[in-house]
Parts: C-alpha cells; sequence; structure tokens
C-alpha cells in the first residue's frame, strides 16, 4: 500500500511539477478560455502536459482545476460539468505517472470575490463552492487538496475548513506573497505575513503550509519566506516559486529564468526547511528536470 503524502515527507524530500496555465497556452488554449474544460474537450493535451512533468522527475501533479470551482466555472458557462471536470483533472494526473507512484493534488484556486464584511462574497458561499469542488476531487482519489494563490486568511480559513468536511486526505495551504517595494520582506496582497499564514493553517488543521506564485517571488524569495514558515509553525514546508522575475515584455509579465539559474538557489530553500520544491510562473518541465537533479542530491 502506498504511503501518505505526510508519511512520504518524513523519510525525503519530493518534486513537484511546474507552470500549468502557459503550458496549456502553448498547446493552443485561446488567452481567456477556460483550461479546465479541456479536462474533457483536450484530455490528450491536458495529459500530455502533465506527462512532461511526470517524466522530468515531478513526485507530485497538480491537477488542472485551479479555476474549477462553481463561482470560476460559471464564468465561463462550464457549471453544469463541474464535478466531471475535477474528476477528469484527478484522472489524467493519475494516469500522468503511468506504472510509477506518484501524488496527486487536487488544486483549489481562488474563487475570485473578497469575502463579507471586506467584499460581497459570503462566507457560507464560499465554503459551500470550496467543499463542492473538494469532494469531486476526493471522490476522484486525490491524495490532498492544495489551495493555492490565497492572499487572505478570510478565505484561506474557509477553504481548509470546507476541504477537511469534504474529506480530503491532507490540506495544503499555499499563500501568494508579493516582494515589498524595498525588498526587504514578502506579505500577500491583502496584507498577510508568512508568520500569519503559518499560524492560520495551522490552527485550522491543514497538514502542509506553501507558497507560489506572487510578485517577485523567485527561489532566493521561496527560501526566506519557507524559514518564517518554519519558526513560526511545526507544519512541513512546500515551496512553488516563479522562474524568477518578471520582464515587461509589450505590457505582458515575462518570466525568463533558465533552469539552471533557479537550481542554483534550491540548496537554500533547501536549508531554510523546504519538503517539497516546486515552480510556478514561467517554469517548464525543464525546470522541474533541474530542480530534481538538486533534491536528489540532497535526499542522497
Amino acid at each position: 500500500m502506498k504511503k501518505s503524502l505526510l508519511d512520504t515527507l518524513k523519510e525525503h524530500r519530493l518534486v513537484c511539477d511546474g507552470a500549468m496555465g502557459t503550458q496549456l497556452m502553448l498547446a493552443g488554449l485561446a488567452n481567456g478560455d477556460c483550461g479546465e474544460a479541456w479536462n474533457l474537450s483536450h484530455p490528450d493535451r491536458v495529459l500530455k502536459i502533465q506527462r512532461s512533468y511526470a517524466d522530468a522527475g515531478a513526485d507530485c501533479l497538480i491537477t488542472n482545476t485551479f479555476g474549477g470551482s462553481r463561482l470560476m466555472l460559471k464564468r465561463h458557462g462550464h457549471v453544469e460539468h463541474l464535478r466531471e471536470i475535477n474528476r477528469a483533472g484527478a484522472r489524467i494526473a493519475r494516469e500522468a505517472f503511468g506504472n510509477r507512484d506518484g501524488f496527486v493534488l487536487g488544486d483549489l484556486g481562488p474563487l475570485g470575490a473578497i469575502l463579507q464584511p471586506y467584499g460581497d462574497l459570503p462566507p457560507e458561499e464560499a465554503h459551500a463552492a470550496y467543499k463542492e469542488q473538494a469532494a469531486a476531487l476526493v471522490e476522484a482519489g486525490v491524495d490532498a487538496i492544495i489551495i493555492e494563490t490565497q492572499t487572505s486568511v478570510e478565505e484561506m480559513g474557509v477553504a481548509i475548513d470546507a476541504a477537511k468536511e469534504a474529506g480530503a486526505p491532507c490540506v495544503i495551504a499555499s499563500f501568494a506573497y508579493d516582494l515589498s517595494q524595498d525588498q526587504s520582506f514578502y506579505v500577500t496582497m491583502m496584507g498577510v505575513t508568512p508568520e500569519r499564514a503559518a499560524q492560520l493553517a495551522e490552527e485550522h488543521g491543514a497538514g502542509i503550509i506553501a507558497l507560489n506564485c506572487g510578485t517577485g517571488m523567485d527561489m532566493n524569495g521561496a527560501a526566506m519566506v519557507a524559514k518564517q514558515y518554519r519558526e513560526a509553525c511545526g507544519l512541513p514546508v512546500m515551496v512553488q516559486p516563479n522562474a524568477g522575475l518578471p520582464i515587461l515584455e509589450n505590457m505582458k509579465a515575462v518570466y525568463k529564468q533558465l533552469p539552471v539559474d533557479m537550481a542554483k538557489n534550491i540548496p537554500d530553500a533547501i536549508s531554510a526547511g523546504a519538503n517539497i520544491i516546486g515552480s510556478c510562473c514561467g517554469s517548464t518541465p525543464e525546470h522541474t528536470r533541474a530542480i530534481r537533479q538538486v533534491v536528489e542530491k540532497f535526499n542522497g
């Protein structure tokens, strides 16, 4: 019987995959279209992307369900296929591993609205949306639920509770941080510090505290935040930084850090306490391959 994600982390570090959105666009997804719907309409293309990450050495694959909640799918006219989209996302990720063992992480992204009293979204509606999506992923056999790119403790708290109620075997709480103007610290768009995020995740019963994305979040920044996480809580740490800092080209943020350059700073993230290392915006299977080579050395 396969060991659980948390039990495996007690023995060695793991590698997670990289960017999905940019890979979908390279595969033909039009800007603004619903990438999650491809789990049903173009499963072969999604499988090809995820298999390339698995072949590059990823132990963990994140499902193509970032915008798979009721609130997000409704905007694209796919809400009636919510359960099928999420279940297919889990199935495709599992298939990408082939006959190898691997961990499938069911992805819950932000709901795209701010919770009351700061915004218009009632917490009960947010809870129901997260629970519905998490339940579909849990039914499909994911090894964990990862709640990604969160910036507020209110939404993250609701999402963790909902995922746990849905029966998630493990919950990963991943926040997105922006680098301060003087480049001395990281904080989320909603003013949440890494210390507060770690405490919130632990208080709500998450199994892993994580980071992904964010303006100025590279592997150096990941090491800085991982250290703060370690000091603030006792949870395992997962980092998914971007492929360097973005460069503005034709009014678009472009990430150009080469895999070899990202790899140079991975030892710092590991020394800071990272248990799972992946990558986010701008990354490719080649970044995953470079991460795998470094992690292997540390795993001995």
